[in-house]
């Protein structure tokens, strides 16, 4: 009884229920609304293509000029920056320690020239000028012994010898008083023009040294180049960084007013004119719409970067870049947030 009629019933069940499952696999399901509702264009005919806001000085990533530890951060996020302002320092010790040495130096050389232009002392000059008395003194006490000599030498009282030493006596001493007069011109006319030459040098180089070593204390002091805010900041006291460094050490722009950089599409490039009213449209649950001012074109057509998503954009374009700024101040504007762009293209 069991087989004769639970064996058909099973398998009328069986065939229903893969009845069953085959109609309900072949319907449509139903359409689930996105996470997102995409943004819509304003306007009729419209140029649309992606955007990223960015500084009006567009994004300055900051860099060291030279490698070392970074001693102190000066500058947090957000904080605001004048042009010049510093931002850190990498450690100085060396430089400070080579500053000194290369001062000391100048200053020796600086003393050497002074005393080659004070040349001669007030203090030498009457010493000199007795040297020279007294070998005028020598020459004339040698003439009148020779005088003597050669009296003598005529009436046989004085030798030949004694003569001849009394002619080369007469000889010396007036050499002796050539010397000394020679050493006394020499002691009024100060120092020589070649030395002060070469003493001028030396204080040169060592003053052209005392500034190279300022220049690199400078040059370990990284500065704003800007006005504007710092947005990031990777480095703190202690860390490492080289030339060139792995990523910015510290990200500022002026923000004051914000652009946007929209892409345009290498085959929308003809229909894009500088006259075509723009919006910007935020992405998100909470969308914003803002109005776009004309700044500039960057007339080279580059890589395409900034990608959006959408299953029909191709990674191998390339794109113009056109510069907006936003007219309406928004607290809820980034730096880095990504738009879509809109250009009234209805003309």
């Amino acid at each position: 009884m069991l087989f004769r009629y639970g064996l058909p019933l099973l398998a009328f069940a069986s065939m229903m229920f893969a009845l069953r499952h085959v109609v309900i696999a072949d319907q449509e399901p139903p359409k689930q609304p996105p996470p997102v509702e995409p943004s819509r264009t304003p306007f009729k005919s419209a140029l649309a293509g992606g955007g990223v806001i960015e500084p009006k000085s567009e994004n300055i990533a900051i860099g060291s000029h030279l490698p070392g530890v970074v001693a102190e951060v000066f500058a947090n996020v957000n904080d605001e920056v004048e042009a010049g302002q510093k931002l850190f320092r990498l450690d100085n010790r060396q430089l400070l320690a080579e500053l000194e040495v290369r001062q000391a130096m100048l200053e020796s050389s600086r003393s050497s020239l002074e005393k080659l232009r004070s040349q001669p002392r007030p203090e030498e000059i009457p010493i000199t000028e007795a040297t020279v008395q007294e070998a005028r003194v020598m020459v004339e006490d040698t003439k009148a012994q020779f005088a003597r000599a050669e009296r003598g030498h005529s009436s046989g009282a004085v030798s030949e010898e004694e003569y001849v030493r009394q002619k080369y006596a007469v000889a010396t001493a007036n050499a002796k008083l050539t010397k000394a007069e020679a050493e006394l011109r020499l002691l009024r006319s100060g120092a020589w023009k070649s030395d002060l030459s070469v003493a001028e040098a030396q204080v040169k180089q060592a003053q052209a040294q005392v500034l190279q070593t300022e220049t690199e204390l400078k040059r370990l002091e990284v500065t704003a180049p800007v006005k504007g805010r710092v947005l990031q900041k990777n480095v703190r006291p202690g860390e490492y960084v080289g030339i060139p460094p792995g990523q910015a050490l510290m990200v500022i722009g002026d923000v004051s007013t914000l652009h946007v950089r929209m892409d345009v599409d290498e085959n929308d490039i003809s229909r894009f004119k500088k006259d075509l009213v723009g919006k910007a449209i935020t992405r998100g649950a909470n969308k914003r719409e803002v109005s776009l001012k004309f700044v500039r074109v960057e007339p080279y057509v580059v890589a395409k970067k900034s990608l959006t998503g959408s299953g029909t954009e191709r990674v191998d374009t390339r794109v113009l870049n056109v510069i907006y700024a936003i007219e309406t101040k928004d607290p809820n504007l980034y730096v880095g947030q990504q738009v879509d762009v809109y250009l009234d293209a209805a003309k």
